[in-house]
């Protein structure tokens, strides 16, 4: 498969370094608002070709497929570019701001018959995969309750991605989704929520906890923050044991299992690369089968994930006054 590559970033150095693991893939194009950027980021990875604009991009020839890694506020526009030419998109998450945008963007997808997928590399990884399979199976009963955290330090810069509202900044969107994302996946919709965040002095959430009851029953605490470090876990508790996804949850390489009456056991599970490997190869497959979305992070998973997004910024008084 020949990637493109759009804002060549913090989050696509990490991506390019696992490309170059696959071999089912080759970087092939790389697109800046700079060309220079473009240049050395290509030089760097070996890709053929550099462009000094996303529009460039898309008349590259051999092009299979983009990974779209600008800010999560230029997710829409930047992946529309691709699926109105009927060019493949894995979009790094969150896939968009708003329900708006995501639909927007499904919507593209649909109607060019072109692949779309959220980039929740997370659910492609060994160990938090296996930890949902030990679940669905029934491995500790019925679940009751799920905690689930994410939180670092970040220096306040006003203008920089993570506090600044013209970019839909603050911690729910940036990383406050890993916790979202897992109680949606163990849990399945919530049907309550309640949510209250601590604003920064420009408006983004510097930290958001959030508590979700769940269809099935079951319960969320949740919570994440940009202006201290926390544990990073995600534990599940059923009615024979509990399951732990080992700090940092997104990224583990384990899985903790304590079931009533047996000895805890760990469970290693080591991710190829960084991590972003099995989420290039889940995209592989789903080109090579010929499918406009996976079954792992579906078009109505992603609809659901942005709908509980905005819910909980509603409840939280979160706005981003350019996209709300």
């Amino acid at each position: 498969m020949n990637w493109g590559i759009i804002a060549p970033g913090r989050i696509a150095r990490k991506f390019a370094q696992d490309l170059a693991l696959s071999k089912g893939s080759r970087l092939l194009a790389v697109a800046s608002r700079s060309l220079e950027r473009a240049q050395a980021f290509a030089s760097e990875f070996g890709a053929k070709h550099a462009f000094g604009s996303y529009e460039e991009l898309l008349s590259c020839p051999d092009l299979d497929v983009v990974y779209v890694a600008s800010p999560h506020s230029h997710h829409a526009e930047h992946s529309l570019l691709c699926l109105r030419k009927g060019i493949p998109v894995l979009c790094e998450k969150p896939l968009a701001v708003n329900r708006r945008q995501v639909e927007a963007m499904i919507g593209a997808a649909e109607a060019n018959n072109t692949f779309l997928m959220e980039g929740m590399w997370t659910r492609f990884n060994p160990a938090f995969s296996h930890a949902l399979e030990l679940v669905q199976s029934g491995a500790i009963g019925e679940p009751q309750l799920l905690r689930a955290d994410f939180g670092f330090r970040a220096p306040y810069l006003p203008e920089g991605r993570l506090y600044n509202p013209a970019l839909a900044g603050g911690a729910l969107l940036d990383i406050g989704i890993y916790p979202v994302f897992a109680a949606l996946s163990f849990l399945g919709a919530a049907k309550g929520i309640i949510a209250q965040a601590k604003l920064t002095e420009t408006g983004v959430d510097a930290t958001t906890g959030i508590v979700m009851t769940h269809e099935s029953g079951a319960v969320s605490v949740l919570d994440c923050t940009i202006v201290a470090d926390t544990d990073t876990v995600c534990s599940i508790h059923g009615e024979k044991g509990n399951i732990t996804v080992q700090c940092r949850f997104h990224e583990a390489d384990s899985v903790v299992v304590e079931l009533k009456g047996e000895q805890a056991r760990r469970i290693e599970l080591p991710k190829t690369g960084i991590g972003f490997y099995h989420e290039i190869r889940a995209v592989e497959e789903a080109l090579q089968h010929g499918w406009t979305e996976h079954p792992k992070v579906s078009h109505a998973f992603s609809r659901l994930l942005i709908d509980t997004l905005d819910r909980i910024r509603e409840l939280a008084g979160i706005r981003y006054p350019d996209f709300d």
